[in-house]
């Protein structure tokens, strides 16, 4: 219990819960093990639950009309998704499959509702991580629509440093595998783009390279190059 209790501790929006509201949310929670390339729930989906990442990794995607898989998110440990459906009687808006063997956590939105009646501090923190998550829906739009790819591969750059970041003696490591594809499809491009972009940031000096891990040797010169390029 006590181990359950701290792998709650580490998703952003139960971090500052106190433990009985914890134990509550553990009473909830439904844990399940999905294979690598299953589909955890497909967009249109009827949205029922609300999910959040206990190990693992999870690409969120829409399909395009043409059949393109357009990815919106790569999620790892403690990260939470489909909390858009909280309070809504909509469909999930888009797909979640999981590209390793992952352990979700699932709790049904009508039994989360419950609690979050009953507790200011869950309701707060719900507020806040929608808000959060709104804010960059619409960046992510306005970049799409009016940056082009370079400035679109570093914005993700910067927001993946700041979601998964860790310190290190050399920069801002981004700590997960994500290949030079998951970047194209995140921000629309193709994966020989973001291959020749990322080669011309690490010829600049502005990253480094470590396998599948990007080290952002200077954040803020690294963000005024992106905000210069949107000029």
């Amino acid at each position: 219990m006590e181990e359950s209790i701290e792998l709650l501790k580490k998703i952003p929006i139960f971090s500052k819960l106190s433990e009985d509201v914890l134990l509550n949310i553990l009473k909830l929670q439904v844990v399940k093990i999905y294979k690598k390339g299953s589909v955890i729930f497909h967009e249109y989906d009827k949205g029922d639950a609300f999910f959040f990442v206990k190990s693992g990794k999870v690409k969120i995607f829409k399909t395009s009309f043409d059949g393109r898989d357009i990815t919106l998110n790569i999620l790892e440990e403690g990260s939470i998704f489909a909390e858009v459906t909280l309070f809504n009687d909509i469909n999930y808006p888009a797909t979640a499959m999981v590209l390793e063997e992952s352990q979700i956590g699932m709790i049904l939105n009508k039994d989360i509702e419950k609690l979050i009646l009953k507790n200011t501090s869950l309701a707060l923190q719900i507020i806040k991580l929608l808000n959060k998550r709104l804010y960059k829906s619409q960046s992510t739009i306005k970049d799409m629509a009016f940056s082009d790819t370079f400035v679109r591969v570093t914005n993700v750059l910067i927001d993946l440093s700041s979601s998964h970041g860790i310190v290190t003696n050399n920069g801002i490591e981004i700590n997960m595998n994500i290949t030079r594809q998951d970047i194209a499809d995140m921000v629309g491009t193709t994966r020989e783009t973001v291959s020749r972009i990322i080669a011309d940031l690490k010829r600049d000096g502005f990253i480094e390279t470590n396998s599948k891990k990007i080290i952002i040797i200077d954040t803020e010169n690294f963000k005024k190059l992106s905000n210069k390029n949107e000029e």
